[in-house]
């Protein structure tokens, strides 16, 4: 990261998270943003969505926005070609390695209640009886009849719950017991997810970039969750949103409007000269 007295804008790379960030809470990319996006291309940067959703959760987004470019998703275990509709990159999670974490877990906080998201473009998120998914984020679930098949097919993330915890609280006791076997991170509220070890936005967007030619120096990156820190680390400069998590707060060089007064735009009309609304 720098800070804000060296900056060299335009940037090259504008990266930005979708819930929280990107999208208002109706889910819509307003008018503000869609503008500054495009005068940001007009002056040669490239825009690459990093989210947690997988591909199958960010299409109808991307196709929305008219989007052609890359997009980092599943927490940079998918890294997807939106013009040829292809899948660059894809990280499984090692089952074996999963289970072992998951009854680690449950031996110091009790039973998980666990949500398979498959491998795949059109890859389903499979819950196992009890997993609550939240209805306002419009995940695609599909309920499993039996806790098992949550585990039958290749997956590229749980997102994990437990009664009476918090996804704060979760996540610590979650890297204590297995944070040496997998990923721990929050996207959400309620739930953590586990992730194979290593894996973050940062990575998929290092590998995402390198295939533009850019690096992290080049890069202005917002997000609004603990998940998107290590994407704010890697970019050059680091944006939070007004409503983000403390902890992402912490490490970024600014703080934005929040997403509904569409701080995405104000940032980038600051940092790219384009002329804001009249």
């Amino acid at each position: 990261m720098t800070s804000p007295g060296i900056l060299r804008p335009p940037f090259a790379l504008i990266a930005t998270d979708l819930d929280g960030t990107l999208l208002r809470s109706d889910g819509t990319v307003g008018p503000r943003t869609r503008a500054a996006l495009a005068g940001a291309a007009a002056r040669g940067a490239r825009h690459v969505v990093a989210t947690g959703r997988s591909v199958a959760w960010t299409r109808h987004v991307l196709d929305d926005l008219g989007y052609t470019g890359l997009a980092v998703c599943g927490q940079g275990g998918q890294v997807y070609d939106a013009a040829a509709h292809r899948q660059l990159a894809s990280v499984t999670l090692d089952r074996r390695l999963a289970r072992l974490a998951v009854d680690r877990i449950e031996a110091e906080v009790g039973p998980l209640l666990l949500a398979a998201d498959r491998d795949g473009l059109d890859g389903r998120v499979v819950a196992a009886p009890g997993y609550r998914p939240d209805p306002a984020d419009g995940l695609p679930v599909v309920h499993a009849r039996h806790a098992d098949e949550v585990w039958e097919e290749p997956v590229r993330k749980f997102y994990a719950q437990c009664a009476g915890l918090g996804e704060d609280a979760l996540a610590a006791a979650a890297r204590e017991a297995a944070g040496h076997l997998v990923g721990i991170t929050t996207a959400g509220p309620g739930e953590v997810e586990i992730l194979p070890a290593g894996l973050s936005k940062a990575t998929g967007l290092s590998f995402a970039a390198r295939r533009l030619g850019l690096r992290g120096l080049d890069t202005v990156a917002f997000g609004d969750m603990p998940n998107d820190t290590p994407m704010l680390e890697w970019a050059g400069y680091g944006v939070a949103m007004a409503g983000a998590h403390p902890a992402l707060k912490a490490v970024a060089d600014e703080v934005a409007p929040g997403h509904d007064e569409e701080g995405v735009a104000v940032v980038l009309e600051r940092l790219f000269g384009l002329a804001g609304p009249s």
